[in-house]
């Protein structure tokens, strides 16, 4: 299968029309046979890709004392108690950090205010923090984040995720979605059996299936 993935990145790339742009390479995955309306059948998962994104991932951490001094140096923003309250009070500002960011990140003992503050800005949108444990390396979770994208269908058939740039190689992308694609079959119900058919185009090129 992977071959025929290169052949399809290759061709999608290809076929797109010069844009004065950097265009993402972004894949469309349909599902059949899931109700979907069933939580419990939505994809929503995150995968890191082996060649990473391509493109700038905005991650925001919430974090006190020396965890939020290392993130300085790796995250785009790095919020504290006192600005998570502030946040709280602005329903825009909120709003507009939400629609801004990739991926935010939290201390574990920040959670519950997160949820208090902003869970009802970032629950619906999908992106309540993921849980920073005492042990664990901030830097290293925000650089794995750098390459994560989010695989989530909600209650549509059709979703899409980004999976490159159009000037990484046909390889390097085609490494990305093969790893997309054994996550799917690996955790939907029916496996492959869920997945109707596959699409990979840049940003404003045709849509190439992968077979």
């Amino acid at each position: 299968m992977a071959d025929n993935i290169e052949e399809a990145v290759a061709n999608a790339i290809e076929e797109a029309p010069p844009r004065n742009f950097r265009e993402t390479v972004d894949l469309a995955i349909n599902l059949r046979d899931l109700d979907l309306n069933d939580p419990s059948n939505r994809v929503d998962e995150s995968v890191v890709l082996p060649s990473g994104t391509g493109q700038e991932t905005q991650i925001v951490v919430f974090a006190e004392g020396e965890t939020a001094v290392r993130a300085e140096d790796v995250a785009d923003d790095v919020l504290g108690g006192d600005e998570l309250e502030d946040l709280g009070d602005n329903d825009d500002e909120a709003k507009d950090l939400a629609d801004e960011t990739d991926f935010f990140i939290a201390e574990a003992s920040l959670m519950q205010d997160i949820g208090r503050y902003l869970g009802t800005v970032l629950g619906p949108r999908g992106k309540m923090p993921t849980p920073l444990q005492p042990d664990d390396d901030v830097v290293e979770t925000v650089n794995r984040m750098k390459n994560t994208v989010q695989l989530r269908s909600r209650d549509r058939r059709t979703f899409h995720t980004r999976v490159g740039a159009e000037d990484m190689n046909a390889e390097e992308i085609a490494s990305n979605i093969d790893v997309i694609v054994r996550r799917l079959h690996a955790n939907l119900e029916k496996g492959p059996l869920n997945v109707d058919s596959i699409y990979v185009k840049t940003t404003m090129g045709p849509s190439v299936e992968v077979a």
